[in-house]
């Protein structure tokens, strides 16, 4: 492909040039920030109810099984991740998001009305989906509108929309439920969440795929990532042991999602049996998600000057503190202090390892490469889920923590040791 002159290449969605950029595609970059924003809240619906309706309703007394569906969610998400980054890379972008919002219609009328908590997971099985299906879309079509100055950025301001949409479900929920029961109101947000998140998809967003053969042509001759797209085993091999920067982002994806898998259904039932009330477990469960979404408004950015290393490392030895200290307090006021480290940690790490998978996949195989990353990321979930509830009902919550806060800190320490910086520029 030959570059034109400026940066410009033609036959776009609407027939006009394309340039990369985020001032250049601003309209569409918001709107996709929006779009994040619906599907960030999805998840933000089960965040403080759920495993609060899994021991009030369904009788569910083992931890294990009370957190079955988080498990049930993570496996899912993290297959369909995968296969989102392959098919935008094939068919492209536009059809995957629809796809996924398609699939969310029932999960909100399945939390309402379940019988059975088989029920629920079934729901989650299609949030899952849902979920893989639209955030990794959403990841992808943004890294091909701004191009590799603004990586982190990007993927700051997309991940800042998706969790503070979770934080703000969370705090909702939690409130609605204080008021008026688990069920079924709480869940009528998600109706609204599932009508805008398709409207605005089906209506406005735009394919970008084209964007990325743009930013392809401009670096055919930089050496990043250049030659024959890499088959799936390639990819695979790659991102789990091979290469150092993937492998290593990888590993610290999936300990970061187990930390928020362990976060989304051990908390509230640890914070309920310390004696706090629903509307104190929503502001705790409205503070790490919050937190985290706010200040990915700035570690994006700064991971795009300072380099990707040292907020991905620093993040998750801040994480295991932050959990150490979830573990080692009593109090709501001591664990709104911990939640906000926990959060903060999170925020360095989440769009850097985005950004980092970016650096370092050509664009000919970014969805691919993005989408196998989110694979063993979201794995996270489901790991943190049962390892969680195995360790609870082994030794109790609190040990439990501890347990997860050692292995962060290791995550860390792994990122220090194996882990190349991948910003170009550095």
């Amino acid at each position: 492909m030959t570059l034109p002159q400026a940066g410009v290449v033609h036959g776009g969605a609407s027939g006009a040039a394309a340039r990369l950029g985020l001032r250049a595609n601003w309209r569409q970059f918001w709107l996709l920030v929006s779009v994040n924003a619906f599907v960030g809240a999805m998840v933000g619906l089960e965040r403080t109810v759920l495993p609060l309706l899994a021991q009030a309703e369904f009788g569910l007394a083992s931890k294990s099984a009370a957190l079955s569906f988080i498990a049930t969610f993570g496996v899912v998400k993290a297959l369909t991740n995968y296969f989102a980054g392959r098919l935008s890379d094939l068919y492209g972008r536009k059809q995957v998001l629809l796809a996924g919002w398609l699939v969310a219609v029932p999960v909100p009328f399945l939390m309402m009305w379940a019988p059975s908590w088989s029920w629920i997971l079934f729901a989650n099985v299609l949030l899952g989906v849902n979920q893989g299906l639209t955030w990794s879309t959403t990841v992808i079509m943004k890294i091909d509108l701004v191009g590799p100055k603004q990586r982190g950025l990007a993927m700051g301001l997309n991940e800042f929309a998706g969790y503070l949409a979770v934080a703000f479900a969370a705090l909702g929920t939690g409130y609605l439920a204080q008021a008026y029961g688990l069920r079924p109101e709480p869940f009528y947000l998600g109706i609204a969440f599932t009508a805008a998140g398709l409207a605005l998809s089906l209506l406005f967003v735009r394919e970008t795929r084209h964007y990325a053969a743009l930013e392809a042509g401009a670096i055919a001759s930089d050496g990043v990532r250049d030659g024959p797209q890499p088959g799936t085993h390639e990819i695979l091999t790659r991102t789990t042991w091979r290469d150092p920067a993937l492998a290593a982002a990888s590993q610290a994806g999936v300990v970061n999602n187990l930390n928020d898998g362990l976060a989304w259904g051990l908390f509230p039932l640890y914070f309920a049996a310390a004696g706090l009330d629903v509307a104190q477990i929503g502001i705790l469960c409205f503070i790490y998600p919050a937190v985290w979404g706010l200040l990915q408004l700035w570690t994006g950015a700064l991971s795009d000057r300072l380099g990707r290393k040292p907020l991905i490392a620093g993040g998750m030895l801040l994480q295991g503190g932050a959990l150490a200290g979830v573990a080692l307090v009593r109090g709501f006021w001591p664990w709104v202090v911990a939640s906000a480290l926990l959060g903060a940690g999170t925020a360095m790490v989440y769009p850097t390892l985005l950004a980092a998978i970016g650096d370092v996949a050509h664009p000919s195989w970014r969805g691919s490469a993005v989408g196998m990353y989110r694979l063993w990321r979201d794995s996270g979930y489901a790991v943190g889920a049962l390892l969680a509830g195995a360790l609870a009902d082994l030794f109790g919550m609190g040990r439990s923590i501890g347990i997860v806060a050692l292995l962060t800190f290791a995550s860390g320490l792994l990122v220090v040791v194996r882990m190349p910086e991948t910003l170009r520029s550095r």
